[in-house]
């Protein structure tokens, strides 16, 4: 900590603790922004209240999350503590409910603890020499745009009444304007159910700005809007203060993780800021968002993978889905597009003895070990089943050499089954597993056999311990993979600490859940931007997998590059994630244009294919 910020008791300025949440409730007319009403007791005189401008890290005690979240202070009012005297500082913050983060703090119940730390950052200030008492002119224009209505709202509240012009943007209706006495009020939304019909330009412009006399100008508000200020004050001469937003980690300057870039090199949002003079600020030019689908029109979620159609791109993945009965008694099965089964051997397994599986944060280490039925019962049994269901069946081909693998082979492409992974990347058993897919030869030998063995559309999975994932992955390809999955679990170790000794009989395990999932995005979007190398007569589709856990990663893996996706263990913690999966693409393609799965896939590839 920095000497300016501990006091003559080398304690620090700032409040780093838990306290009470005394309300939390939805602004009415809105369906996603909350006021959260708290307080803290400052235990001494030389402890900071926050000033405007300024903001806390705030997160839910019980929060699943790894990062405070940066919230405005927008109302803050001190008073004395009847009985000790202390100093109380009573919060109110505006958050808009975007993510788990926010989502916790906004079902937040009274009574229940969230944590803070602040006040963090700098303050809005009035440059000498502008007039700051009321007038039928005022010198001083604020301007908020959606939820950057609070720090602005906030200062304004701390000015006289009609000292300033205030003008507040909002996709609908309106909020924060409680305490804000403005000389002029100019209310903007985008569907004219208050105020002036359109964005902040419709009411406010360089025109307006010497029209009316302003000399300074204080907003916080969507970066477009914040660029757009900067345009009319540079073009005006005047100065402007903007608030500025970034996600970070530790909100004290120490991490440098929510810098930006401006005129004067790299500056701290949340220790330069978050107010910064606008002239120094480099805003990014933001594409123009796509166009929805015309009222009606619905999207085409059909993926084609080696000959097989799917009639969307959500599959369960192989080990978590058994052999597609288990999750009836949840959800309708039939909606998914496929179902990967249980990884099967040509001789049935009783698996791994000992612990099985281990909980880790956002996910779990396990060892089950291919505990099946044996190939020959899984088509008798079970594959008849699975096809009824209505997804697409998906044969998962596990061995421990290449003659049991060429062998469980021959039995499938006898069956029904339209499609087979072939499975090269367990990492649960001593023999065989993941051996076949740690080294290009080994990957093209087993991959060859099997090839040689079946007809059936051949998709191989992929493990992400493999030293060369790529030379692996073009390895199976050239032995005649039809697709590829990836990826399968990554190798890991936990240890129990009462018998000092490793949890899993076998020592290793497979760990997998949503901790893995930028891993497995990082390798999907590798072996995408490798396929594009290729002539497109030997590329192959690729399904990507790995901690997809809502609709929000799977667009991510299939703008990475990814034709489909499977997902695993979230199912565990959600038995009804896959359907919403479902339903979030839907809707995320209807509000964003795409009329087919196929126009949204590598989007977010940045090397040119080749031709």
């Amino acid at each position: 900590m920095d000497r300016a910020e501990i006091d003559e008791t080398g304690k620090g300025l700032l409040f780093f603790g838990k306290t009470l949440v005394h309300s939390c409730s939805l602004i009415k007319g809105q369906d996603s922004v909350f006021s959260l009403q708290t307080s803290v007791i400052l235990e001494r005189e030389s402890q900071l209240a926050p000033l405007p401008g300024q903001f806390y890290l705030l997160k839910s005690a019980k929060s699943s999350v790894q990062l405070d979240r940066p919230i405005s202070v927008y109302r803050a009012q001190e008073s004395k503590e009847a009985k000790s005297g202390l100093r109380k500082i009573s919060l109110e913050f505006l958050i808009l409910q975007k993510g788990k983060g926010t989502l916790e703090l906004c079902t937040s119940l009274p009574g229940e603890e969230i944590e803070l730390i602040g006040p963090l950052g700098n303050t809005f200030n009035i440059p000498k020499g502008i007039k700051s008492e009321k007038s039928e002119r005022p010198e001083i224009c604020i301007i908020g745009g959606g939820i950057g209505v609070a720090p602005v709202a906030n200062f304004a509240s701390s000015l006289d009444d009609g000292s300033y012009d205030f003008y507040a943007s909002f996709k609908t209706g309106s909020y924060g304007l409680e305490h804000v006495k403005a000389n002029a009020l100019t209310i903007t939304t985008d569907d004219g159910s208050q105020g002036i019909r359109g964005m902040l330009p419709v009411a406010f412009s360089a025109e307006t700005v010497k029209a009316r006399g302003y000399k300074v100008i204080f907003a916080c508000g969507p970066n477009p809007m914040l660029s757009y200020i900067q345009q009319v004050a540079e073009k005006c001469g005047i100065k402007a203060f903007i608030s500025m937003e970034n996600q970070m980690a530790c909100g004290v300057g120490a991490c440098l993780g929510c810098t930006i870039q401006t005129k004067e090199g790299v500056k701290r949002v949340c220790k330069d800021g978050p107010v910064f003079d606008s002239s120094i600020l480099k805003f990014e030019k933001t594409l123009p968002r796509r166009q929805p689908l015309l009222e009606g029109q619905e999207p085409n979620l059909e993926v084609t993978i080696a000959g097989v159609t799917f009639k969307n791109p959500v599959i369960a993945a192989s080990g978590t889905f058994g052999f597609g009965q288990n999750y009836r008694g949840f959800f309708d099965v039939s909606k998914l597009g496929g179902i990967s089964s249980k990884g099967c051997t040509l001789e049935a397994r009783d698996g791994n003895p000992g612990r099985r599986i281990v909980e880790v944060p956002s996910g779990n280490i396990n060892s089950i070990g291919l505990q099946n039925p044996g190939i020959p019962a899984f088509i008798k049994d079970e594959l008849p089943r699975m096809m009824e269901l209505g997804p697409v069946a998906i044969a998962n081909l596990a061995g421990s050499d290449i003659d049991s693998y060429v062998q469980g082979a021959k039995l499938l492409d006898e069956s029904e089954v339209p499609m087979i992974e072939l499975n090269i990347s367990c990492p649960n058993v001593k023999s065989g597993g993941q051996a076949w897919g740690m080294k290009c030869d080994a990957a093209f030998e087993v991959v060859s056999a099997v090839r040689k063995a079946t007809k059936k559309p051949l998709m191989v999975k992929l493990s992400p311990n493999a030293p060369d994932l790529i030379g692996v992955a073009f390895a199976c390809i050239k032995a005649g993979a039809d697709a590829l999955s990836l990826i399968n679990t990554v190798q890991a170790v936990s240890i129990d600490i009462e018998k000092a000794r490793p949890a899993f009989e076998n020592i290793r395990a497979g760990w997998c859940g949503p901790a893995i999932k930028p891993l497995a995005l990082r390798m999907v979007y590798d072996l995408a931007e490798a396929m594009n190398t290729l002539p497109k007569e030997e590329r192959v589709p690729i399904v990507g997998m790995g901690g997809i856990s809502c609709w929000q990663d799977a667009v991510e893996f299939i703008m990475a590059g990814a034709s489909a996706i499977q997902v695993g263990s979230s199912t565990f913690s959600n038995p009804n994630v896959m359907v919403e999966i479902i339903d979030g693409l839907k809707s995320f393609m209807k509000s964003h244009g795409y009329e087919s799965i196929s126009q949204m896939m590598g989007l977010a590839q940045v090397k040119k294919a080749a031709d």
